[in-house]
């Protein structure tokens, strides 16, 4: 009989929305349903944390807010992360415990970052409703945004995107973890949050949650880190002829892969460096896969695995 494993699962803000859907609650409620009942076949002692993105999620309600800028606040980014946090949170625990028969609980969880990261000096995370020209910087003045050009799209805010040092809650979510539940954390990446004269505050930043994943994974020595994503398998040569799925790498080869320019920063690129820092500091396992390919990619018949030895089948 096999020992229980600890598992860190993140999961795409968009995977709860899939294409051409509104995203309305009850959508967002199947697909956490869907990715949920793809995870039955874990072991019913496995330690199981979930974290998720919020990208549409936030934007929405930043779009609301700006929507209703004359009539209520407006909402800062740390809020409206939080405010994400508690839906999402609400949709994958039911889901989680109705088709894992476990229960679940779901962590606001705060993530430690450096205010002299150079990510505060010069932002460039997109985020919220397209603007024109003058509309954004009507609203740097008066608001006090940073905004910046997405070119051949309009001008839109944008924030800094932190690197993620440690997540506050790790030991609370292992308690909540041995005493058998599945634990929603890391929330979009979690609340970022820095400190100063004793005191700790929230800042308005946006953390990646593939970054927050692998250090929760860290922090609480996983087995395994598993990254759901829009691709069933890590393509090489990506969109060109010579396309090709890369189903088993170690570590060292997703580093020359990564440094040959294979992975953009704005897509693959994070989520390859956010598994070699996992897989730096644990020796560990990282599978990268789509939702439908969850299961399968769980059991090493799909996706793409990441570690130090590779499998002899």
């Amino acid at each position: 009989m096999s020992s229980p494993r600890t598992l860190v699962l993140a999961l795409g803000g968009n995977a709860l929305i899939r294409p051409g859907e509104e995203g309305t609650v009850d959508e967002q409620l199947a697909c956490a349903r869907e990715v949920a009942a793809q995870l039955r076949s874990l072991g019913a002692k496995d330690r199981v944390v979930v974290v998720h993105g919020n990208g549409p999620q936030v934007g929405r309600v930043l779009l609301r807010s700006d929507l209703c800028v004359h009539e209520v606040p407006p909402v800062p980014i740390d809020v409206a992360v939080a405010s994400t946090c508690g839906e999402l949170g609400l949709l994958l625990s039911q889901a989680l415990r109705d088709e894992l028969d476990r229960p679940a609980t779901v962590v606001l969880t705060h993530v430690r970052v450096d205010l002299d990261d150079p990510a505060f000096v010069d932002p460039t995370k997109y985020i919220g409703r397209f603007y024109t020209e003058d509309e954004a910087k009507l609203r740097a003045m008066t608001l006090g945004w940073t905004v910046k050009e997405d070119p051949g799209r309009g001008w839109r805010r944008v924030v800094a995107s932190p690197r993620p040092q440690s997540v506050l809650e790790a030991r609370e979510i292992g308690a909540l973890l041995d005493v058998g539940n599945v634990v929603v954390a890391c929330g979009g990446g979690g609340i970022p949050v820095a400190s100063a004269h004793g005191r700790t505050f929230s800042v308005e930043a946006v953390v990646d949650k593939d970054h927050s994943a692998a250090l929760l994974a860290t922090q609480l020595q996983a087995d395994e880190l598993i990254v759901v994503t829009g691709v069933d398998e890590v393509m090489l040569d990506f969109a060109a002829p010579t396309q090709r799925p890369l189903r088993e790498a170690t570590p060292a080869e997703m580093q020359v892969h990564l440094d040959a320019g294979q992975f953009p920063p704005g897509s693959m690129g994070p989520k390859i460096q956010a598994a070699l820092d996992y897989l730096d500091a644990i020796e560990g396992t990282v599978r990268i896969t789509s939702p439908e390919c969850l299961q399968d990619a769980l059991s090493g018949r799909r996706g793409t695995r990441i570690a130090a030895t590779l499998s002899t089948s």
